[in-house]
């Protein structure tokens, strides 16, 4: 009979721990979940702030020039 016992209660003490082990682990990959959600969502708001900003402030065309290579010039650097 204390065979039997013995048996049960490690059973019972072996369920407990791994009853904690998995709630632990459950929480922690909810909470990794949440973060991840937290980590899209703030990169979401960033490409449309940029896309708001980018049509608030459009860049200026820039003029075409046309290059030239004068080697007689003074300020003419070869290297």
């Amino acid at each position: 009979m204390s065979t039997l016992n013995v048996f049960r209660w490690t059973a019972f003490g072996a369920g407990i721990v791994y009853g904690l082990f998995h709630s632990y682990s459950l929480s922690s990959a909810s909470a990794k979940r949440a973060a991840t959600a937290e980590w899209a969502h703030k990169e979401a708001l960033i490409a449309k702030a940029k896309e708001e900003y980018a049509k608030l402030h459009p860049k200026p065309a820039a003029p075409i020039t046309t290059a030239t290579l004068d080697f007689s010039d003074p300020n003419f650097d070869f290297a």
